[in-house]
């Protein structure tokens, strides 16, 4: 953990035995991306320096925390939860726990998930995220980033950014540029002025 991060809550983001390099790829960019620690736990299906897993999380692997396992043995030795284990076959949803600073979000294999014995011994700490019933489960990176979300969101993002800046305009004074970038607002949609540039597509 970095120093300036040190009095930060923390989440631990533990993957079981991944099998897809550009899912652990993508996990990764994830905790980069929101400060969360990393645990690998192998066997893992591919080698940790293949060129799928790295494209994933171009540009962001210099900021991630990562430790690999051996195996849960391993894993477990070394660590001490709090471990909430994210399977659809959980009794309860995700968002009916409370994460606590430290918290440990434990996901299984992209074909087999989390063992069912681990499962049987901690169903007060398993959950599951809402679904179809004629739908087998989530892809497991899109899970990662909705769990660690959820935590996230009721830490109320901490030591996070939560605001954003336009690139050409400010969120401030509505200001908008001037000379060849200055748009004109119409009935038919966004202009340069004497240069009609169309309507926008619905999600800009």
């Amino acid at each position: 953990m970095k120093k300036e991060d040190a009095d930060v809550s923390q989440i631990n983001i533990v993957l079981f035995e991944p099998e897809i390099p550009q899912n652990t790829g993508n996990v990764a960019r994830t905790c980069a991306c929101t400060a969360c620690r990393l645990h690998l736990v192998g066997p893992m299906g591919f080698a940790i320096d293949d060129k799928k897993l790295k494209h994933a999380g171009l540009d962001y692997w210099h900021y991630l925390d990562i430790t690999y396992y051996d195996g849960l043995a391993d894993f477990f030795a070394r660590n001490n939860g709090p471990y909430y284990y994210f399977t659809t076959k959980a009794p309860q949803r995700y968002t009916d726990v409370q994460y606590p600073d430290g918290a440990y979000l434990v996901f299984g294999r992209e074909d087999a998930g989390l063992p069912e014995a681990l499962l049987a011994e901690n169903q007060e700490h398993c959950i599951r995220m809402p679904m179809r019933d004629t739908c087998r489960s989530l892809n497991l990176s899109n899970s990662v980033a909705v769990g660690v979300y959820e935590v996230l969101r009721q830490w109320d993002f901490e030591a996070l950014k939560t605001q954003g800046e336009l690139t050409r305009f400010s969120w401030e004074n509505a200001s908008f540029p001037e000379g060849d970038e200055a748009l004109e607002i119409t009935g038919e949609g966004w202009e340069k002025p004497g240069k009609s540039r169309g309507n926008l597509p619905e999600n800009t």
